[in-house]
């Protein structure tokens, strides 16, 4: 077991957490951290692209002009691709964008993650996330006596002044502990995790 310290937001220790060894010590494999990252960007897209087919595009149906005798290119309809305001010819349609990962492998990469997180000395756990009030700028001095950065936090139970008092720190993103993902850990230098959503995570992981 892996032993990580707790603090509050004074920055004051408090006590201690263990966490299974398969998490901290976990092997970074960036070929599946990539491939979770891709499908995860994947599923983002809209995937919302539509164009008019030939049947779709409104307009008579009446052959234009008679088939011989005229000089011109035979022509059946005015909704050809091959004219002007015409149907598209093999255009793109809704759809989804979604790439498949097993279950297993999205858990591989969000321990792996995390477990670099920790090694490097880029997570901290709190006791809890309790404010006395709402106001931005006190939170504001509490991350930076932690001396976070960009920052992910991670909660098991949201508190409302928190959730008041972050929601004007671009760099500051909360999400619930079933919500973490790897797409986040990465785009975030620190993680800032209540001892509960810890737990919470380990138990989903060694599930």
């Amino acid at each position: 077991m892996t032993t990580l310290n707790v603090y509050n937001l004074g920055n004051q220790e408090t006590g201690t957490v263990e966490l299974h060894d398969s998490i901290a010590g976990s092997k970074l494999n960036p070929f599946v951290i990539k491939d979770v990252v891709v499908s995860y960007m994947s599923e983002r897209q809209q995937g919302t692209h539509k164009t008019k087919n030939r049947s779709e595009v409104a307009g008579s149906r009446k052959k234009l002009f008679r088939q011989k005798g005229t000089g011109n290119a035979r022509v059946g309809t005015l909704q050809s691709p091959t004219r002007r305001h015409g149907g598209v010819a093999f255009g793109p349609v809704p759809r989804s964008h979604a790439l498949s990962v097993n279950k297993k492998v999205r858990k591989q990469a969000l321990v792996a993650a995390v477990g670099s997180k920790i090694r490097n000395n880029e997570l901290i756990v709190v006791d809890s996330l309790k404010l006395q009030d709402h106001k931005t700028k006190n939170l504001v001095k509490i991350l930076q006596a932690l001396k976070l950065e960009k920052t992910l936090v991670v909660f098991s139970e949201e508190d409302p002044n928190f959730a008041l008092a972050s929601r004007n720190i671009p760099t500051l993103k909360c999400v619930h502990s079933s919500g973490l993902n790897v797409y986040d850990v990465l785009n975030h230098k620190n993680l800032l995790v209540t001892k509960d959503a810890l737990l919470d995570f380990e138990g989903r992981i060694l599930k």
